[in-house]
């Protein structure tokens, strides 16, 4: 018989960090490069392990509610931008996953070498980018791609 002071875990007991950043590894894992993922994850074991498991946990819910391929069709400037990769001068701003939830034929605005005059909207291969060493930017705030165009643009003057 158990004791009535022992606490039976439901789900009103939320896990802890840990095997919620833990899970969300998982989520976040196919997003990032192999170099990238072993960064955060000695980040988790580290003196800041509490901040580097709260920032798997904020990506990996991002990633879910991202919006899938198509969903937001014809909403142009208007669009949500959910990550923000970069390497050196060029960064791609994902506004769309695969419709399939994974990495092969996201959607989003490119601005290759720093041109924004050349920038362009298309398919965009997330599995592509981590082969080539293109790294996720951590502390993103998603945002519209009016508000990304215009903070760019700021910065260019």
């Amino acid at each position: 018989m158990q004791s009535t002071t022992e606490k039976k875990p439901t789900e009103f007991f939320p896990k802890p960090l840990a095997v919620r950043a833990a899970q969300a590894a998982l989520i976040i894992a196919p997003f990032i490069s192999n170099a990238q993922a072993e960064l955060i994850f000695d980040g988790m074991r580290g003196g800041e392990k509490n901040h580097f498991m709260q920032v798997v946990i904020d990506l990996a819910d991002r990633i879910d509610v991202m919006a899938l391929t198509d969903e937001q069709e014809g909403k142009g400037a208007d669009a949500m931008v959910y990550l923000h990769y970069f390497r050196g001068g060029s960064s791609w701003f994902i506004t769309e996953k695969d419709v399939a939830g994974n990495v092969d034929q996201a959607f989003g605005y490119t601005v290759l070498n720093g041109n924004d005059q050349c920038a362009e909207l298309g398919y965009i291969s997330i599995r592509e980018l981590i082969s080539h060493g293109v790294e996720l930017d951590l502390y993103f705030t998603p945002r519209s791609l009016a508000d990304i165009k215009a903070e760019r643009e700021k910065r260019a003057a």
